[in-house]
């Protein structure tokens, strides 16, 4: 494999692996190349996020390798969460919040497989919304984060706790999703409707 091939997947790799980043043993794995030189192919795209001036860095946080914006341009990411044209909610932000909701704590893992799509985008939108937060780490391979609704949630959807909820006919099922989705957005506030955030697939 040639380096620069090498050294754009691990971009490719740091960008899908989000929140919870991607450790030099899972590079080099994935890519079928020794730790030493996945080690050494991360360390020269973490320099040149900085010598080209970009908007993103190569950070390293508990071990793991992720990428993640840079503090200096904070102020203009916060105009942008508490923008008014972001006070919407798209069908997959909607539908994964549904997820969380009901059936909180759950990993992005578990959310993929029940919405069958990648959420990260749409876990991204939640977070920043303050509609959902980490509440743990999950007692599995990689400890991935579990996520919860948070108290702008309840407040949002007008609920004075998680027992006012909809009940759901079928809340067993996988196949509910639609149903809770319904079931939450007929809670929904009226400054928060859908938009077109997330694509489907």
């Amino acid at each position: 494999m040639e380096y620069k091939a090498l050294k754009s997947i691990i971009e490719g790799l740091l960008f899908l692996s989000g929140d919870e980043g991607i450790s030099i043993r899972q590079i080099a794995e994935i890519t079928e190349q020794r730790a030493e030189l996945a080690s050494g192919a991360l360390e020269e795209l973490k320099e040149e996020y900085v010598s080209l001036g970009r908007g993103l860095q190569v950070v390293q946080i508990a071990g793991n390798y992720r990428l993640a914006t840079l503090p200096e341009h904070a102020q203009y990411f916060e105009r942008l969460a508490y923008s008014p044209s972001r006070s919407t909610l798209s069908q997959a932000a909607l539908e994964t919040l549904a997820i969380v909701a009901y059936r909180q704590p759950i990993t992005r893992v578990e959310i993929e497989e029940i919405r069958g799509v990648k959420s990260e985008r749409a876990i991204h939108t939640l977070g920043n919304k303050d509609l959902i937060h980490e509440v743990g780490r999950a007692e599995a391979v990689g400890r991935p984060i579990l996520y919860g609704t948070t108290k702008s949630f309840l407040e949002s959807f007008g609920l004075a706790s998680l027992k006012e909820l909809p009940e759901p006919t079928s809340f067993e099922s996988t196949d509910s999703l639609e149903e809770e989705t319904q079931l939450l957005f007929s809670k929904l506030d009226s400054q928060m409707t859908f938009g077109d955030e997330e694509p489907q697939s």
